[in-house]
């Protein structure tokens, strides 16, 4: 009889970084039983703990299979040992008269396409953007020259706006399909660790083909994935979905199809016009704006590890404040040893986004630093009023910036001295801004509304007093982050059904995720909807 136990709190100096035969011993150690014993062995997390400067430490967690289930009822009466939940997903085969459609190829477009693609439901898919390996073309043609492509960028193509990012996996919710959401990514090429680490990453070059490898799985079993293809509009009949209308360079492409999965993404803002149009039911939901601030990426390492940051890969931070006021200021989307890139998805507007590559190699790190808005902010109780407030901080950026694509940039010694940032040759000392297309001095008074300008120097100020040095002279902030989540939840009802039966509303664009992880979830749920729901 064999049996699977996990051991927990197992700790080592970050000095050593212990291979399997090193973890069997501890484990084995701290449970009082020989080596021998272990027939096996499987990391089931491991974290940094770094709250002494002078005493890092790795905190590992391991299953360790053993030989026999006679001493299991003992060593589950230590502190430190519990039992392994497995937990496999099973997908039922679907029976389905109409393939059912998804609109969107992110996180929660792709997830619901491979689930229903192996229920059998050979689903179809739309995605307005281009497949992975010729977005990033124009997205570099965007980064190099200025040159946009409002169908093909940051936001729009295969992989969703998360694919050119830093690719994180960490997650609030506690749902058991983030296990098999993440062992789908390792077998599509993801790397083996983000099964254990605490801050797990896939990193934008990993992400490209590990999306890629999806999507050719989706399309073996019988989906189908028509890129460069906008959904412009469907048709009902007392209250129930019928047909999904499309357009692509060849001209109207029209499904008939009783489901519609919505997998849109936070920046779809035609296709919110035109599902408000539909008098499908949207409401205003809160989000944040800000900036990204770039620190040379020693510093950020030092601060968070002290000596023991030439052991560990490059350092992260979250940090969040309530100011007196009621705003809320927090960091976002942290990307150590990254870069700030272009994300603009509309003709003439600015918006920044963070990314990192696998090894985080890159002299600076950066995030955002966003302050929560809403309603008061957008002075309208029009459903899609948030969405108007976005545009109008990323236009004003755009001419900030000089109206050539070129983002707006402050130190944050000039920011927090509301003065503006006039750019020479000694603008820059250590810290020297990365965002691509390219850079202009700027003054974030003329982007942001007081409020927000004004809750943004708070912040950072307090931040400084948790990361000595935040608000250092060689900071540098680029305007503006606008699209940490959407400004928009399309409702739905405990079926997942919006008040068109059939729409389904789904993922980080409608309102029900917030991350690669969440939005994967509600993906496979939607799917779930679609395979266990009544037919019409």
């Amino acid at each position: 009889m064999f049996f699977w136990l996990r051991v927990s709190d197992i700790k080592f100096s970050v000095k050593i970084n212990p291979d399997k035969e090193v973890l069997k011993g501890k484990a084995a150690e701290t449970v009082k039983i020989s080596v021998s014993e272990i027939v096996d062995l499987r990391i089931s997390k491991k974290s940094v703990d770094a709250r002494k400067k002078n005493d890092v430490l790795y905190i590992f967690s391991v299953d360790i299979l053993l030989k026999t289930k006679l001493r299991k009822s003992k060593l589950l009466k230590l502190r430190n040992v519990s039992e392994v939940k497995e937990f496999s997903y099973f997908i039922k085969k679907a029976s389905i008269k109409k393939r059912p459609v998804i609109v969107g190829f992110g996180p929660a477009g792709f997830m619901a396409g491979l689930v229903l693609a192996r229920a059998g439901a050979m689903p179809i898919i739309v995605e307005r953007g281009k497949r992975v390996e010729e977005r990033k073309k124009d997205i570099e043609a965007f980064w190099k020259k200025g040159i946009l492509n409002a169908m093909s960028n940051v936001q729009f193509g295969e992989g969703g706006a998360g694919t050119f990012s830093d690719g994180k996996l960490t997650t609030g919710i506690k749902d058991p399909r983030c296990r098999f959401i993440l062992e789908e990514f390792v077998k599509a090429g993801a790397p083996e660790e983000i099964l254990y680490l605490s801050k797990p990453h896939i990193g934008t070059d990993n992400l490209v083909k590990m999306v890629r490898n999806i999507r050719e799985e989706i399309i073996s079993l019988g989906g189908e994935v028509f890129f460069d293809t906008e959904m412009v509009n469907f048709e009902e009949r007392e209250g129930v979905l019928k047909k999904v209308i499309c357009e692509n360079e060849k001209g109207v492409v029209e499904f008939d199809t009783d489901r519609l999965i919505m997998a849109v993404g936070h920046s779809s803002r035609k296709t919110f016009e035109t599902l408000y149009d539909k008098k499908v039911n949207i409401e205003q939901k809160p989000f944040s704006v800000g900036v990204r601030i770039e620190h040379s990426r020693g510093f950020i390492d030092k601060s968070q590890y002290g000596d023991f940051a030439k052991y560990l890969p490059a350092a992260d931070y979250k940090l969040f404040t309530h100011l007196k006021n009621g705003r809320g200021v927090y960091t976002f989307c942290m990307c150590p040893g990254g870069v700030v890139v272009g994300a603009a998805s509309e003709k003439e507007t600015i918006v920044t986004n963070g990314m990192s590559y696998y090894n985080r190699s890159f002299d600076n790190s950066n995030s955002a630093v966003l302050v929560g808005v809403d309603y008061k902010d957008f002075k309208s109780a029009h459903p899609l009023a948030g969405v108007w407030f976005q545009r109008e901080i990323e236009r004003k950026a755009f001419l900030s910036g000089g109206s050539d694509y070129r983002a707006p940039v402050q130190t944050v010694s000039d920011f927090l001295n509301s003065k503006a940032t006039v750019i020479s040759e000694d603008s820059f000392k250590e810290v020297f801004p990365t965002y691509l297309p390219g850079i202009a001095g700027g003054d974030f008074r003329e982007i942001f509304p007081s409020e927000i300008y004004l809750a943004l120097q708070e912040g950072i100020k307090i931040f400084d007093k948790r990361i000595k040095g935040f608000a250092d002279d060689n900071a540098v902030l680029t305007a503006p982050e606008t699209r940490s989540s959407s400004p928009i939840r399309i409702l739905r009802d405990d079926k997942y059904m919006s008040n068109i039966f059939g729409v389904i509303p789904c993922g980080e664009g409608c309102g029900y995720a917030g991350g690669i992880v969440s939005a994967a979830v509600d993906g496979i749920k939607c799917a779930e909807a679609v395979i266990y729901s009544q037919k019409i």
